[in-house]
């Protein structure tokens, strides 16, 4: 084996490899240790936070999902918007029926949307129906003169019908 001043040249440059791979591994676990073994007491100060981000934040989450989802996918009534008169349907003797509430002219057998007072087309004042009594009056009195129920409605724009089914329906099916 060569000889240096040192001793052998295989075993001084092995230990000072061997102290230069321990200081190296050193250095590795006090930098890991900083990451790996945590300050448990700042960890058990964080654990409301922990707590609250793992049992209510998930809780919050599905139930703003869960209410979207419903909200997305609720069912919806169809519906078929008039405006303006439309024609009182009939009944078996030919004789038009007309809705409690609405007013209607009954010259014109039109029924008109709530809040109109004169008819388009005669110029005739409006009929009302009471719902509690059924007995008739003109749409510009707000009380029933029989019954004492008061039918004060707004002016609308738009009045809104339940829709009714394909022609054929389900009988076709």
């Amino acid at each position: 084996m060569p000889w240096s001043a040192h001793g052998p040249i295989g075993c001084y440059d092995a230990a000072v490899l061997i102290d230069a791979l321990e200081d190296l591994w050193n250095t590795i676990l006090d930098v890991t240790s900083l990451f790996v073994i945590p300050d448990w007491g700042s960890v058990i100060g964080l654990l409301p936070i922990l707590i609250f981000l793992g049992v209510v934040g998930p809780l919050i989450t599905f139930t703003i999902l869960g209410t979207a989802l419903y909200l997305i996918r609720k069912p919806r009534i169809k519906v078929d918007y008039e405006e303006g008169a439309r024609r009182a349907e009939l009944d078996e003797q030919g004789q038009p029926i007309y809705p409690p509430g609405l007013p209607h002219c009954r010259r014109d057998a039109l029924i008109y949307t709530s809040g109109t007072a004169r008819c388009d087309v005669c110029r005739d004042p409006l009929t009302v129906i009471c719902p509690m009594c059924g007995v008739g009056r003109e749409a510009d009195i707000d009380t029933c003169g029989n019954c004492g129920l008061v039918l004060k409605i707004d002016t609308r724009a738009v009045a809104v019908r339940r829709g009714r089914p394909k022609p054929g329906g389900a009988a076709v099916a």
